[in-house]
Formats: structure tokens, sequence, C-alpha cells
């Protein structure tokens, strides 16, 4: 039966496909794909563990003392025979051979196809028997994961084409995702995904949107009323989920996105094309990446360089263990090689609040982690650390021009304190005498302080960059991770956009470069309102790069004139944003 799931629309276009789900679990579940040569070899896992938790239940039945309660022993007995029941076990071993799911993953899968089917029944004590499965389940997936600790792998592995023999397109729908495991989508199989928590600004749904990749968040109950291999569409547009859709809204669907197949088939013709104003004005375009195999998309899209290298990538999903300045320097070295002389801009790492390293257990968290030690106060926490970070950035610049860029600065300490970092690990590699290059400095402005002490950042600073995801969050005291208050988070918002006017002008007076690299300079729809502010540099994910292309090439900066004065007066800024805007028709190239 048809039905719908509305959720928050956080990142547009249409996907189509079975659905895949993530079962939750008090008990932590690798989700990853297997080759096909390696179904044998985990179905063989999934046995070994199956036979490791009975040994375990036999054992405690021997040891029970005398007086032990009858109703013990049975239900210790209840249990092996759930893990002996072979219908069971072949359907879960289906889940491998199949869809190629990893042990764990099929365990969790098939535990929420048990428990659905327990709690349609209508006698109350056969519903209460879903704890007994789900007990078995979480001893099966405790045995996995001491057998297989060391070598668990993240939560999809890449490169896999499909996982099914009809070459169905999936979409993923879970509780939620965290930002390392969405970066894990970038050629994945996944065509779109679904979770039921989460806001319109939380990370997760920024890099969604970064990646292009049509989501919904905060879709209530999906988990519940979507079936593993439901044929789903999600529109991203709409912030809506359609579970078993009838032929006719599945065909309007493909439609839809055969049509914004061509859109962005329109907008591929636009790459070689320099970004200039119709009134001749260049605005330069560079690309944000997280890893240094990122930069093959940013020259496709026709970036002019990085703008922003997130380096706090390269130290997730490692289990604790922080990549040391060689492999840094490895990595850092590829992304600015591979940019063949273009500027590479690396932020030092910006870990803590939506971002945790996966060493920090729940309780390193503060209880408003958005305000704790994050970014570069973790940074000065750690010097060992930092110095490895800054050693590898100032060896890679000998391959290339290398920016760095120091995230969330705010005080005048942090700011000596970071000088004297760089030249700390300047000074050992002269020492040294190991190769390193020059580097320009500098900083984000994404805490209010730092915009309102703009001057100050200016005479130790060679550019800034404006970090609006952040600063629209502190300047507005919202967690945009906090679902109860996401609705308030408004990068219309006056005291915002005075704040990035100031930060543009104030930059541009003293003769020092300043760009935007949070998520509005990838919005379309700030486009004119930036450029009217004096902006000339946007930084952002290189699927948003085209689009704003198509926005500067068809905008003339004349009919610009005064839009600025008229967005910083107005109570409602997006509304005077609008009569500004004149589109105009430019002629597109032709495809080759």
């Amino acid at each position: 039966m048809s039905m719908q799931v509305f959720g928050l629309p956080v990142s547009r276009g249409v996907a189509i496909g079975r659905a895949v789900l993530v079962a939750s679990s008090r008990v932590d579940v690798a989700h990853y794909f297997v080759e096909p040569e390696q179904v044998r070899e985990e179905i063989q896992r999934l046995c070994a563990a199956r036979e490791l938790v009975c040994a375990e239940l036999e054992s405690l039945k021997d040891e029970v003392e005398g007086d032990t309660p009858a109703e013990l022993v049975a239900l210790l007995d209840v249990h092996v025979m759930l893990l002996n029941d072979e219908v069971q076990a072949a359907a879960t071993c289906q889940w491998i051979e199949e869809r190629h799911y990893n042990a764990e993953w099929a365990v969790a899968a098939q535990l929420d196809a048990l428990t659905r089917q327990f709690d349609e029944m209508e006698d109350e004590y056969l519903r209460e028997r879903k704890s007994d499965v789900e007990q078995v389940a979480e001893r099966l997936l405790r045995a996995l994961d001491r057998a297989d600790r060391a070598c668990m792998p993240p939560i999809m592995r890449r490169g896999v084409a499909s996982t099914q023999g009809d070459e169905a397109p999936l979409v993923l729908v879970a509780n939620d995702i965290s930002p390392a495991d969405m970066m894990q989508f970038k050629g994945s199989v996944f065509r779109g995904f679904v979770t039921e928590v989460g806001g319109r600004t939380s990370h997760t749904a920024i890099v969604a949107r970064s990646l292009d990749i049509p989501a919904v968040v905060g879709a209530r109950e999906a988990s519940r009323l979507v079936r593993q291999d439901d044929w789903v569409i999600i529109d991203g547009d709409a912030g809506l989920v359609i579970v078993d859709p009838s032929p006719m809204v599945l065909e309007e669907y493909r439609f839809r996105q055969r049509q914004g197949q061509l859109e962005r088939d329109r907008l591929e013709r636009l790459r070689g094309r320099p970004a200039v104003t119709m009134d001749g004005h260049r605005v330069e375009l560079l690309a944000n990446i997280e890893l240094p195999g990122d930069t093959s998309a940013a020259l496709a899209a026709g970036a002019e360089g990085v703008g922003l290298f997130r380096s706090e990538f390269l130290f997730m999903n490692r289990s604790g263990e922080l990549p040391d300045e060689q492999e840094q320097y490895e990595a850092y070295r590829a992304a600015v090689q591979s940019m063949r002389g273009l500027p590479v801009t690396i932020r030092t790492i910006d870990i803590g609040a939506d971002k945790p390293l996966d060493r920090m257990s729940a309780h390193d968290h503060t209880l408003n982690p958005a305000l704790g030690l994050r970014a570069i106060r973790w940074s000065l926490a750690d010097p060992d650390m930092f110095e490895g970070q800054l050693r590898a950035i100032l060896r890679a610049a000998v391959h290339g021009p290398v920016r760095l860029l120091v995230p969330m600065i705010s005080h005048p300490s942090e700011i000596r304190a970071t000088l004297d970092a760089v030249e700390r690990a300047r000074g050992k590699l002269v020492a040294e005498g190991t190769p390193h290059g020059v580097v320009t400095l500098g900083a984000m402005i994404e805490v209010p302080a730092a915009a309102l002490m703009l001057p100050r950042f200016l005479r130790h600073f060679d550019f800034v960059s404006i970090g609006t995801n952040d600063l629209i969050q502190y300047t507005l005291a919202i967690d945009r991770a906090d679902e109860a208050v996401a609705h308030l988070y408004d990068p219309w918002h006056p005291a915002v956009l005075a704040l990035i006017a100031n930060t543009i002008r104030m930059a541009q007076a003293a003769g020092k470069g300043v760009s935007v690299c949070g998520e509005m300079a990838g919005d379309p729809d700030f486009t004119a309102v930036l450029l009217s502010f004096g902006l000339r540099s946007f930084s952002m994910h290189p699927t948003q790069l085209p689009r704003i292309k198509q926005r500067i090439l068809r905008t003339d900066l004349a009919a610009l004139d005064g839009l600025a004065d008229r967005v910083l007066a107005a109570d409602d800024p997006k509304q005077a944003s609008l009569p500004a805007v004149r589109p105009a028709i430019i002629p597109v190239p032709q495809a080759a």
C-alpha cells in the first residue's frame, strides 16, 4: 500500500530506488557491502559467531546453580532454539547472498524484519517474545564484534557498483547518519537518503547538499514505515518520501528525474567559461574538498583552486588512530600537485561539535559541544598534534601554492598562539634542513567576535574566509544540529548579513583577500546579494559551482547598484533582494 512520509527538504532533486534500512540497535552495527567473492567468507563469519554464542549459552546452562529458577534455564533454551532455527538462519544468510550485506548488517536487517512481525501479532504474550529475539541478535552482534573488531570497516565501502543482481538503484533509510559516514556516499551505490532526525542546517544535511544527493531529514517513523527492499521515491524539493508508489506516480517522478539531468547537462556546458559578469567583472570560483581525491571533481567543475580543504576528514573513521605527519604530508602534497599550480587552501583540523573524532567517547562531549573544545581551541590544546599538521602543510607547500586557514579563531591570545605555533614548526624544519615552502596565512571569520575585531585580525593575516555556517549559528545563538531550534537558523537575518557585508568591506579596504566558503557561497539565492556586498571570491562544493557560475554570467553588476543598502536596511532582507535580481538570457555554447 502506497504511503507518504513527510520530513524536511535539505537537498534538492529526486531519487528513486529500493530501500536499504540501517536498523537501530543497542549494539553498534557496522554497515558495509562485501564483494561477491567475499560472500562465502562472510557467511562463514556468521556461522562461526552463531556457534560461539550457542557454546556460551550452553556453558551458562551448565554453570547455573540448583536453586536457579527453572524459568531462567527455559529462557536460555529458547535463545539456543532461536539461534538454531534453520529458517531464520537461512533468511539471514540470504541478506548476504543477495544484497551483499556484511554479517552484522544481515543480522540487524533480519532482526528488523522479525520485530515487525512480532509487533503485528494480536496475542500480547507472543508480542512480548520480541525481546528474546532482540537479545539473541545482540549476543550475535557482540560475538561478531569480538571476532572481527580489528578489521571492522566504516559504514559503507566505496567502489561497489551495485548490491543486487537486477542493478536496482538503492536509497538509504536510517535514524541518522554521521557527517563522516556521509562522506562515504561519494561514488557509492546510494542515490539518496532519508533520516528520522536532523534539521536543514545540520552538518549532515549540508554535506548532502554539497554532494548533490537528494535527501529528506526529520522524517519521523521512516524506519518503522519503510520496509527493506520497498520501492521509495525521495522528493528532495518537497521533503516528501513516497513508499511503494503507484505506477503513475513512479513514472511522473522518473520524468522529473530526466528533466533534472537535462538541466545538469546544460550547466555542464559552462564548465570551460570564466565566471565573468555581463559588464565584465571577473569572479573567482573555488572548490571545497574533503579528501585529496576530490581535486579531480574540482578541476572537472572548472574550479580556479581549492578554497577549503577540510583536513579533519583525514582524521575520521580511523578507530582513534590519528594520521601522523608523513601521512598528512602525502595527502596534502597529492592535493597540491593534482591542482596543477592552482592555489590550495588547507584548513587546520576543525574537530568537535557535530564532527567528533572516533576516539572521542560520549563522555568527552560537553553539554554544548558547539561552544566547547573544537577547531583551533582543540589544536592549541594538543600542541604535538598541531605541530605535526603544520609541518605537513609547510612541507606540502614546496609542491605548489598553499594557503593555511585557521578555523574558529576569536581571541587575540589565539592569534598569538597560532602564529607562534607556525613559526616553531617552520623553525624546526629549517633546523632539520627539511624542504618546506612559504604559505599565506588566513583566518576563518565564523565567530561574531572575529568579525567585530577584524581590523586587528587583518594586521596578522594575509586573507580571511567567511564560514557562514558557523557564523550564523553563533550570531543567532542557535545550535544548528539541534532540531528544537533549527527553524530559527536564518542566513537572511539582518545581523548575519551586516557582519558579512562589513567583513567584506573592511578586508577589501585593507587590501586583504576575502572569500566566503560557507554554504551561502553555493546557494544561488545569495549570489547577487554577496556580489552587491563586493564579494569576488566564492568557494563551494564542486557540484554547486556550475549553477553559481550560471547566475554570475547572467548578472549585470550595474543592475545591483543599491541592492546592498536595501538589503541591509530591510526588516525582511530576503524580500528586499528579489527586485534587484534581473535574469538575462546568455548564449550557451553547444556541446562539441
